[in-house]
Order: C-alpha cells, then sequence, then structure tokens
C-alpha cells in the first residue's frame, strides 16, 4: 500500500455538502436554518432521527430543496436499530477525497458521489447512560456508537478540506467565520476542529474500555440467555 501525501490544498474551502447526524440536538436547528441561508444550494445529508428533526425545523420548502436522507443518497436502507446508517462507501469517498487528486476524482465520478465539506456529529450518549445507578451491561453494549467515531475520525483526518463539528459550543463561531469568507472556512479553523475531533473520540472510546475492564464477567453474562 502507497500512502498519500499531500502537498497541495486550499486554505478557504465553501460549504456546499453537511453530512448532520447528531443525538444531541442542541441548537441544531437554528446552526441547520443558518448554513441554509449562507447558502441557499446548501445540501444537507442526514439520518434517522436527525433528518425529522431538520425536516420539521427547516420546514417544507428548504427540506425539499435542501435535505436529503443519507439511505436516499447511497441506496441502502437503515439497518435495523439504526445499527448502519453511515458506513457506506460513497459516504467515505466523500469525507476523505482529496480534490486535487485525480484518481480520487475518478473514484467519485464512478460511484457518482459528492465531497462532503462538513460533517456535524456527536455521539451515543454512553458516559451519560453508564453514569446511572442501576444501568445494565446490554444497556451499555447498545450505547457503543460505531459511524459516528469512523465518520469524525475520516472528517478530521481530512481536514485539508472537511471542517469536523463536533459540538454544539463551536456553531456559533463557525456561522461567523463563513459570514465573514463568502461561506468558506480556513484550514486554520479546519485543523482547529480535527484537534478537538480527535480528542472528543479519545475520550469517549477511554470512557468505554475503563468502563468494560471494571466489569465482572458473571454480571455481564447474566443480561443474556447463553444458547448451547
Amino acid at each position: 500500500m502507497t500512502l498519500n501525501y499531500v502537498q497541495q490544498a486550499d486554505d478557504k474551502v465553501k460549504i456546499n455538502n453537511v453530512l448532520i447526524s447528531v443525538w444531541d440536538k442542541t441548537g441544531l436547528d437554528q446552526f441547520a436554518g443558518a448554513l441554509v441561508e449562507l447558502n441557499p444550494a446548501l445540501k444537507i445529508f442526514s439520518t434517522g432521527g436527525t433528518f425529522q428533526f431538520l425536516r420539521a425545523a427547516l420546514g417544507p420548502k428548504r427540506s425539499c430543496h435542501n435535505l436529503a436522507q443519507v439511505s436516499e443518497y447511497t441506496g441502502q436502507p437503515e439497518m435495523q436499530g439504526g445499527l448502519v446508517k453511515t458506513l457506506d462507501f460513497k459516504i467515505y469517498l466523500g469525507l476523505l477525497s482529496e480534490t486535487y487528486n485525480t484518481e480520487h476524482v475518478r473514484d467519485l465520478q464512478r460511484a457518482q458521489a459528492q465531497v462532503i465539506d462538513m460533517v456535524v456529529v456527536n455521539l451515543y450518549p454512553f458516559v451519560q447512560v453508564t453514569a446511572r445507578a442501576g444501568t445494565t451491561a446490554e444497556q451499555a453494549r447498545a450505547n457503543i456508537d460505531i459511524g459516528g467515531p469512523c465518520m469524525i475520525r475520516a472528517a478530521a483526518k481530512n481536514f485539508l478540506r472537511v471542517a469536523c463539528v463536533t459540538a454544539a459550543a463551536d456553531y456559533a463561531r463557525i456561522l461567523d467565520e463563513m459570514r465573514g469568507n463568502a461561506g468558506c472556512l480556513e484550514m486554520r479553523t479546519r485543523l482547529d476542529l480535527a484537534g478537538r475531533a480527535f480528542a472528543h473520540t479519545a475520550d469517549y472510546d477511554r470512557h468505554i474500555a475503563d468502563y468494560w475492564a471494571h466489569c465482572r464477567p458473571d454480571a455481564v453474562l447474566d443480561n443474556y440467555r447463553l444458547q448451547n
């Protein structure tokens, strides 16, 4: 395998395509609405409950023009229980492609994939759930996010082109910069967001690892009817 070492990248990237999939929807209605106001041609790809939330927040006209379900884009329905929603080749082409790379551009064209300029993701509430008294090991297991950390890491790795947003506290400053930059975000901002994103997933995984390290096997196995 040959690694790609990039020597050319854009400082300012216009935000045209955004993937949004969040557990905590605090401030998301205002943020999504402001993104669409800044760029009336903006396309938001979303999943499950986030899609339903955004459809209500944006209203019928903007939802029809600016909002699409990930499952419609990929051509693959969500797995029951939301276990698989965004783990799809077209999504990761859009996140990881380098637009100065002619091979990547050909891959995008072949798959009819769109480059994704921003990811807005936060994760299943594993920490909050496991902090509650009486939480079972099965409830803990069910609240381990898989697709979210994958998207965060892919977007953060490609900060050369993608903005990775993991905290509602960053919405205001992102909008402020975009308003002053014709809808664009600068490399310095994308790099800062990437660092925050990797810290977010590292902290999340640390909590999961610590939880399982302190679980007694019998307490885990008692959750299930084991078949011989």
